[in-house]
């Protein structure tokens, strides 16, 4: 990606990562008709459609808060492929159902196709993540939590009414503890290092 320009649909990235809500209406606007009428014409509903972009969205805002999307296609192919695949995905985890797919939006775009990947990617990696801090004890969930969303870590001893050498301390374990049990699941040895 070091050799693709940056497209002037980024705006949609950065407003979504910084809630503007001008932008996020447009995107509502603009963008979400094509995923809902795909998605009714593909064994689906409204509310079904309204849950694919949330997830979508979600994801797209988790990854731009991370400042890991760059965008160098238009986001409307780079959104609706994102929700398509989304919908497949829930389209075969409920296979009972019949199925029939309409494929009259396909990509061969590349630099979309990366882009997904590179999505998909992050989100595989934010479940892992998620997954293993859900087995952190609840004092390392909080410490590291706080120091998260707090500017200092002497504001997150003064939170917790604890003093800094132990909050210092207790990050560090939790971190080490955390990062070991992510480098040890066969999920984590599946991604390529970037």
């Amino acid at each position: 990606m070091a050799n693709n320009i940056i497209h002037s649909d980024q705006m949609y990235i950065d407003g979504l990562a910084s809630n503007n809500s001008a932008i996020i209406q447009s995107i509502y606007k603009k963008f979400v008709p094509k995923v809902v009428s795909y998605i009714r014409n593909n064994s689906g509903d409204e509310d079904q459609a309204q849950d694919v972009i949330q997830e979508v969205l979600i994801v797209i805002f988790n990854q731009a808060k991370a400042n890991k999307l760059q965008l160098t296609c238009p986001f409307d192919a780079y959104f609706f492929l994102l929700c398509k695949r989304k919908w497949l995905n829930e389209l075969k985890k409920s296979s009972n159902k019949g199925v029939t797919i309409s494929d009259e939006f396909i990509s061969t775009n590349e630099p979309v196709e990366e882009l997904l990947a590179q999505t998909e990617i992050f989100q595989e990696k934010q479940q892992l993540f998620d997954l293993m801090f859900e087995k952190l004890g609840a004092k390392c969930q909080e410490v590291l939590k706080l120091s998260f969303t707090l500017k200092s870590m002497e504001e997150v001893a003064e939170k917790l009414q604890v003093t800094y050498g132990y909050v210092r301390k207790k990050k560090s374990l939790c971190t080490g503890q955390l990062t070991q049990w992510i480098r040890e699941n066969s999920l984590f040895k599946s991604f390529k290092i970037t």
